[in-house]
């Protein structure tokens, strides 16, 4: 029970924490600059300008439609709506909100364009990541795609990447090339760097062990790294010697202290360590 309840506020810190980096990414780089890169952030950036009243800004638009999806949700969804896109979601409005009112901005913070590009993909997609990475989102098109998912047969992703080209290209009549070729670079790098993230954050080592004194790797696993270990027998092919063979799985640190520890006392060990970013079970990724 205690390690739930320091999970769940672990989750909790963490979900807090990646909408503010999106938010504070989305208004102070995206916003100003004109970038869309898709999404609601992109549709509010698209929909501003033709605004009659200059206090429909960027910033109100995207809470309006966040907060448009967030009811449609609601009424679609109902039990299989979660509650963490729900609290991102309206927590993601709030800070938008609270930005511009504290930090009203003219025009970009700098007169490097390509800076505030990297900016505006970088921390919107490293917040999304670590959102993504504990099954929560901002909302916004998140949520169509889970309806569209209830609804249809529709592949959701290649619909919602369609749609964010879509809505990147429309910059192009509204804002000038320039800006439209920003904003077509920008979806190019977060569809890239989202995944990236999400695989960095998640990278684990997996390690095969074949020896012949399989209890100085296992007791050090089990004993000092407190992880689990399978171990199975084996036969070199060619010498036709008995082996053991351990499979383990570790985190990055973990992995540097196992291979310390087995290079002085099982020097003729075999090893083969792997990247992995996907691994389900105790300890790991929730299946």
């Amino acid at each position: 029970m205690k390690d739930s309840r320091i999970q769940q506020i672990k989750e909790f810190l963490l979900m807090t924490f990646g909408i503010f980096i999106v938010s504070f990414g989305v208004y102070f780089f995206k916003f100003p600059n004109h970038f869309s890169m898709g999404g609601v952030s992109g549709l509010a950036v698209i929909l501003a300008p033709l605004m009659p009243a200059p206090w429909l800004t960027a910033s109100l638009l995207n809470n309006v439609i966040n907060i448009l999806f967030l009811l449609l949700g609601f009424a679609a969804l109902n039990r299989g709506f979660g509650l963490r896109t729900v609290y991102c979601s309206i927590l993601y409005s709030i800070l938008i909100q609270i930005f511009e009112w504290r930090f009203p901005l003219s025009g970009p913070l700098t007169d490097e364009t390509m800076l505030e590009l990297f900016f505006a993909v970088i921390l919107p997609s490293f917040g999304s990541a670590i959102l993504f990475n504990i099954g929560a989102s901002s909302g916004g098109t998140d949520i169509v795609a889970l309806i569209l998912k209830k609804y249809t047969g529709l592949d959701v992703g290649t619909a919602l990447l369609l749609s964010d080209v879509v809505i990147a290209a429309s910059t192009f009549p509204i804002f000038g090339v320039r800006t439209g070729l920003f904003s077509m670079l920008g979806l190019v790098l977060k569809s890239v760097l989202v995944d990236s993230v999400i695989e960095s954050l998640n990278r684990r080592k997996s390690f095969f062990i074949v020896t012949s004194q399989p209890q100085i790797a296992c007791d050090y696993i089990t004993q000092q790294l407190h992880r689990g270990a399978t171990v199975w027998e084996g036969e070199g092919a060619y010498t036709k010697e008995r082996h053991w063979i351990i499979l383990t799985a570790l985190s990055r640190g973990q992995a540097v202290a196992l291979r310390r520890h087995l290079k002085p006392r099982d020097p003729h060990a075999f090893v083969i360590i792997a990247n992995s970013s996907e691994i389900f079970g105790k300890g790991f990724l929730r299946s």
